[in-house]
């Protein structure tokens, strides 16, 4: 079954998004947008010294996305916390691949460890 790709508008070009910019975007209203706050991690928008919510980009783009998963995918809040941890988890898995450099992550550790031991060793025949 083909998964239905909601339509996304524009972002503006702006560094910072009050909730109410976020709320006309969305297509949601405020108050939505506060109980997802208290209901995923990922939705976490900085407050100004005011106290008011700034959004930025990665935020309007957690809003879309969770807008799709409850609203076009229908899963429950607790569905969509378990796909967005997940999603979470594979592009974590992606980043200690690249760091990894092909390497599994304990062979990478084994070889630093060995490399700071002969740094160590050199250090001591430099010193005397």
């Amino acid at each position: 079954m083909k998964k239905e790709q909601p339509h996304i508008p524009k972002i503006p070009d702006k560094k910072y998004f009050k909730i109410g910019e976020v709320a006309k975007l969305s297509k949601l209203p405020e108050y939505t947008l506060r109980y997802w706050e208290t209901e995923f991690e990922a939705l976490r928008p900085e407050k100004s010294k005011k106290g008011q919510r700034v959004y930025q980009k990665k935020d309007l783009e957690m809003v879309f996305l969770i807008k799709r998963l409850l609203y076009q995918q229908k899963f429950t809040i607790a569905g969509a916390r378990k796909e967005l941890a997940a999603s979470s988890k594979k592009a974590d898995s992606k980043k200690e691949e690249q760091l990894g450099f092909g390497f599994e992550q304990n062979l990478l550790k084994d070889k630093l460890k060995k490399t700071l031991k002969e740094l160590k060793e050199i250090e001591k025949q430099l010193r005397g």
